[in-house]
This record gives C-alpha cells, sequence and structure tokens, in this order.
C-alpha cells in the first residue's frame, strides 16, 4: 500500500499529465488516501479536469476539492452572458432535452433545475454549463424521472458491471427495489466506484443509485 508521499507523487504525476493543467497552480496533500486539492485556477474546466484526473489514482480513496477559480477582472463576464451562452450550448447537445433545464446564474455560479428521462442527459447538461468561460462553479438540482415505471432488472446491470473490463473482478453486490439501485462491497480505487454508479444509472428506469461500494486499494495484486 501507497504511503502518504508516494500517493503524493502521482497525484502530482497525474495532474501534470493533463493537457489543460499547471501543475504549479495546484497543491496537493495526502492523508491515509484522502487528496486534498487547493490552489487557484483561471476557469471552471480546470476545477473539474484536476478532481478527474486525481480520481484515476491508485491508492486515492476520497477527493477533498478546495481549489477556487479566479478569472481575474480583465476575464468577468455578466451573468447574463453566462446564462445566455449556456442555454445556447444545450441547443446545441442533442443529449440534452430542449427547453427541460431552468438556469439561474448568481456571481457565476450557474444552478440548473429540471427533470429528465436520463442520467447521461444530466451529466451532458453540467458539462455544458462548466465549459462556458466566467462559470465559477455548477450547482445540479436536476432529478432523474424515468417514464417507464417497470422493475429495474437486478441482473441485467450485473451482467453490464461484469463485462466492463475495471469492474469484472470487482466484489460488487446489486441490491434493487423498484427504481432504486444500490451498490455494496468493495472496489479498488474512487475510479472504479463511480464508473459502477455510472454503469448502474446506464439502466432503464432508475432514478436512483446509492452507491455505498468501499475503496479498499491494499487488495490490489501486482
Amino acid at each position: 500500500m501507497k504511503n502518504n508521499e508516494e500517493l503524493q507523487k502521482d497525484v502530482q504525476d497525474a495532474i501534470k499529465w493533463e493537457p489543460l493543467l499547471n501543475a504549479a497552480e495546484i497543491g496537493v496533500t495526502c492523508k491515509d488516501g484522502i487528496v486534498t486539492l487547493t490552489g487557484t485556477v483561471d476557469n471552471y474546466s480546470k476545477k473539474t479536469e484536476a478532481e478527474e484526473a486525481v480520481k484515476k489514482v491508485a491508492g486515492v480513496k476520497a477527493v477533498v476539492e478546495k481549489i477556487i477559480v479566479d478569472f481575474g477582472d480583465s476575464s468577468y463576464v455578466d451573468d447574463n452572458k453566462i446564462a445566455s451562452e449556456v442555454l445556447s450550448a444545450f441547443k446545441w447537445n442533442w443529449d440534452v432535452p430542449n427547453n427541460t433545464i431552468k438556469v439561474k446564474v448568481e456571481d457565476g455560479w450557474v444552478t440548473l433545475d429540471g427533470e429528465l428521462e436520463w442520467n447521461y442527459q444530466k451529466e451532458a447538461a453540467k458539462a455544458s454549463a462548466s465549459k462556458q468561460l466566467g462559470v465559477r462553479g455548477v450547482i445540479m438540482n436536476v432529478i432523474i424521472n424515468a417514464e417507464t415505471d417497470d422493475e429495474v432488472e437486478r441482473e441485467a446491470i450485473e451482467k453490464a458491471l461484469s463485462r466492463n473490463w475495471s469492474l469484472s473482478s470487482q466484489n460488487i453486490m446489486v441490491k434493487v427495489i423498484g427504481n432504486r439501485v444500490t451498490l455494496t462491497g468493495t472496489v479498488n480505487s474512487l475510479f472504479q466506484k463511480d464508473e459502477a454508479a455510472r454503469i448502474a444509472w446506464n439502466a432503464p428506469g432508475v432514478w436512483n443509485v446509492e452507491n455505498e461500494l468501499g475503496i479498499e486499494y491494499d487488495r490490489l495484486k501486482f
């Protein structure tokens, strides 16, 4: 199992590897698998990319993200302009249904409200909003409300998990009650935990996923 110094170096290397990120902007501290990111970046996309890069590092159990977005006076964008750009981005994104999401912008913070049928649509809306110039953060109040009322098939989710190269050997148990899916067991990384939830969300009729998977890095075998 990696010690704090080894994990810190791996996280720093992962951040350096991302084209959009400047390692000098982001500070990294590690303790018992918990990684804290600090520093300042000049757009929200860098903030989210740093977090995603860290999640993929073996040994990371949790991420505490304290990165600040600071555009500087020359890069200030009016809230009305941000709202207009977010709505325009939704129109050009085939994964975001038209006129289903309400947008509110306050001091660069974008709040999205509404209902969608699929989680991938929710993720697409968040990604589109995050990429707009001037955005400091995105608050998601969008809920999933699938048209089908059929009970989700547990076996179908289990097969989908077993087909995934990163999850096929993991100890994941699936419980289904109506339209709610609960994942329990253990995986080897935060990336695998998120990936399992993403696959569960892809099942037709899922309204909610409770991801209770634990991370046990010391189970890894080399």
